[in-house]
Formats: structure tokens, sequence, C-alpha cells
């Protein structure tokens, strides 16, 4: 259903260490630096047939999380979601919510862990059914 999402940033630098230490437990690669018409700079991390995108907002204004909004990136085991959780928190990012695990929900058992990145945006580790 999607091909992209984006998040914004107010330090290009910070967010693309943390990214390239949290998305590499997934499998991901280093990004694809670009640079907007606006001269904004923009890092494409790519896998799995997904573009994940963080970029300098192209109207200058201050970078914000979205209030009630959650990115969630799909884990393949248990231990993936605890490895996203500890290199996140390890890369500046901020626990939240329960401690990483599982918790039973009306679809079963999924095991979920939740963090802020360095700009606040609110991310998710999740695996489903093992």
């Amino acid at each position: 259903m999607f091909n992209h999402v984006m998040i914004g940033t107010n330090d290009i630098e910070r967010s693309e260490r943390f990214y390239n230490a949290v998305l590499g437990t997934l499998g991901a690669p280093g990004p694809t630096q670009n640079r907007a018409a606006s001269g904004h700079a923009q890092l494409f991390y790519r896998h799995d047939g997904s573009s994940f995108v963080v970029s300098e907002p192209i109207d200058d204004n201050v970078a914000t999380p979205a209030n009630g909004g959650t990115i969630a990136f799909r884990c393949s085991s248990p231990q993936q979601v605890r490895d996203f959780h500890d290199t996140a928190v390890a890369n500046g990012g901020t626990s939240i919510e329960e401690p990483p695990g599982p918790r039973e929900t009306g679809v079963g058992i999924v095991h979920l862990a939740y963090v802020r990145d360095p700009d606040g945006n609110k991310l998710c580790a999740i695996c489903r059914g093992t």
C-alpha cells in the first residue's frame, strides 16, 4: 500500500547516525543521500520494496513529530524487536511505553517495542505470529 514514509529532522547528521544503526538491525543498507530542488538534505533508506525518508523540512520551519502518529517497522523475530529497541536507545533514542516484549492483543500475541527518535518521532518495532 505505501511507497514511502517521510519524516522531518532538525539535525540530518544525527538522524543519519541514528537511522543507520536502527534500520541496520532490520537489514536495511545505508541511505542514498539526496538534495531536494530546494537544496534541503534528504536520506532515502530503501529496503524490501519500501522507502523510509528523513528530510530537512522544505518549508524551513522546525521539524516536529506527528501528534498521535506512529511509524511501525516489521521485524522477523522477537529478538529483532529487542535489537531494534536497544540499538535505538544506544544511539540517542528514548524508550517509551512498556518495556519491549510480548503483548496479548485481540489478534493474538505480538512482540512490540516503542521508542522516540532524537527528533521525537514515535517508532514501533513489531513482530507478529511467533
